[in-house]
């Protein structure tokens, strides 16, 4: 489990800034301003950020922005590498796929920029474009 402090940054493609409409597979209509950030396998697992599969603890994280944009808004973690796997792959809003995006196009936020993803405590993250 993630610890006050801990951190880990990443960068941006084009596929998390625009997952609504660049998209590999045609299984819906374009979504515009949907946006979501990649976790990187090692930290999902040196951190423990799982997904629905770990029934132990929430894969639901209270989220703020850097900038004041958010406060107190909340994401999921999701995804695996592998079938049934517990450890999750990326995190978009709860509930709400236009979240992440929403504050990507407020903070001019694109493709090739790096995001800090900061632990306030064990479900609470500051997100800062850097």
């Amino acid at each position: 489990m993630a610890k006050t402090g801990d951190s880990f940054e990443v960068t941006l493609k084009k596929t998390h800034v625009g997952w609504g409409t660049y998209r590999k597979t045609r299984t819906r209509g374009l979504v515009y301003n949907e946006g979501y950030f990649p976790i990187p396998s090692k930290i999902a697992l040196s951190l423990q950020i799982t997904n629905l599969h770990n029934k132990k603890q929430t894969n639901i994280y209270k989220f703020s922005t850097s900038d004041g944009y958010f406060k107190d808004q909340y994401l999921k973690a999701s995804g695996n590498t592998a079938k049934g796997g517990m450890y999750a792959k990326n995190m978009h809003g709860n509930g709400d796929l236009k979240l992440l995006g929403a504050w990507y196009k407020h903070a001019g936020i694109k493709a090739g920029d790096k995001l800090k993803i900061e632990f306030t405590g064990p479900f609470e993250i500051l997100l800062t474009k850097i």
